[in-house]
């Protein structure tokens, strides 16, 4: 199979033949590209393997994995594709790689946030957990998509109090939604605008490290 997606993988610098890992997948911002996700999550390189995929769509100097018709709005057969051709990048991955299966992780901004949240509700408990910062769930996934159990899977969902893209309003909808579905749930705001503080970074790196050592429900 030739993946629909370029991207860039780093395995712990000691990995033993034979092993398997928790993997990583980053899914970067519109108009953003796999390297800038990389720093995010690079403290945890000597414990996941960490796979950062670039949207296969260009965008001026950038990215993106779909296209809008406006800002919250999604173009949805472009739209659609991509969550397929994610849910296929992310199988290849696994077969090729040593990832424990069990232990996949999506983490996503803003609009790899909002793919995140969508392969968590496609792919339920395929779907060791999920890392939305700053997204959004659109109203026709919730509603016309075909929807998987989400008891076992983890999700951290954090918002800027001062988003200019995503009111936190938006944040505080999204909280309320998965709340409702998985009581493995963490929601945080930061003093920030659309983008990653340095706590918001500590504290989804902890909550990632935390949450591998758990038993797999």
């Amino acid at each position: 199979m030739n993946p629909a997606y370029h991207y860039d993988v780093h395995l712990p610098e000691h990995a033993g033949a034979g092993k398997t890992y928790p993997v990583i997948f980053t899914l970067h911002g519109k108009g953003s590209n796999e390297a800038n996700m990389h720093g995010l999550v690079a403290p945890l390189a000597d414990h996941f393997i960490i796979i950062n995929i670039r949207g296969d769509l260009r965008l001026g100097t950038g990215y993106q994995y779909y296209e809008l018709k406006s800002l919250g709005n999604p173009i949805r057969d472009i739209f659609d594709q991509a969550v397929q051709q994610l849910e296929a990048f992310i199988a290849y991955a696994t077969e090729k790689y040593p990832i424990d299966a069990s232990q996949r992780y999506l983490l996503g901004f803003s609009q790899g946030a909002i793919l995140s949240m969508t392969l968590a509700l496609t792919m339920g408990n395929k779907l060791k957990g999920i890392v939305a910062l700053n997204g959004y769930v659109p109203e026709f996934v919730k509603n016309e998509y075909v929807l998987q159990a989400l008891t076992g899977v983890s999700v951290f969902v954090s918002h800027g109090e001062f988003d200019s893209v995503f009111p936190i309003r938006i944040g505080h909808e999204t909280a309320d939604y998965f709340q409702a579905l998985t009581p493995r749930m963490t929601f945080k705001t930061y003093p920030t605008d659309h983008g990653v503080s340095e706590e918001n970074q500590r504290d989804f790196l902890a909550w990632l490290t935390n949450d591998k050592g758990e038993q797999t429900q």
